[in-house]
């Protein structure tokens, strides 16, 4: 049986590409609030990739099987408190998130067909920019350790 609330256990998901130009969306529910794929898992027992797979679709259209889509599990882990604005959506007394951070390598810009529930706009961004623009201090330390996640991946 679904659950009515959000599971406080969620994906981040940083897309580039070789030139490691970053992907960024736009919430639709706080206009410049840009931030990279998030998402929570849809069960406690389901498998972190799974989450990324589903939300990088729903996001932004993006199948990650594709052929030269490449997913990574960059394992890191950020626990944060989840803004007050959010709260509602997880179950009374949860306040803390545990993020997961994976890295989705693109051979190259793909287009990108946004969810207008979610999000309204869509940048790439070089690596550094766009860790200026992401709202969330955990998004921005992600993407500013990409260089160094694709040179050990």
């Amino acid at each position: 049986m679904p659950t009515l609330y959000k599971i406080p256990e969620s994906v981040l998901v940083v897309i580039y590409t070789p030139a490691l130009d970053v992907l960024l969306i736009e919430r639709a529910d706080h206009p410049c609030f840009w931030q990279s794929v998030t998402g929570s898992k849809a069960r406690a027992d389901g498998p972190l990739e799974q989450a990324c797979t589903r939300e990088v679709l729903e996001e932004t259209g993006i199948d990650v099987g594709s052929a030269g889509a490449a997913l990574h599990d960059w394992r890191l882990t950020n626990t944060y408190d989840i803004y007050p604005r959010w709260r509602y959506r997880y179950a009374p007394g949860v306040t803390r998130n545990t993020e997961h951070v994976f890295g989705l390598a693109l051979p190259s810009r793909t287009p990108i067909t946004l969810n207008p529930r979610e999000h309204t706009a869509h940048k790439w961004l070089p690596w550094r920019e766009a860790a200026e623009q992401c709202f969330s201090p955990s998004n921005a330390e992600a993407i500013l350790l990409l260089p160094r996640f694709v040179l050990v991946s």
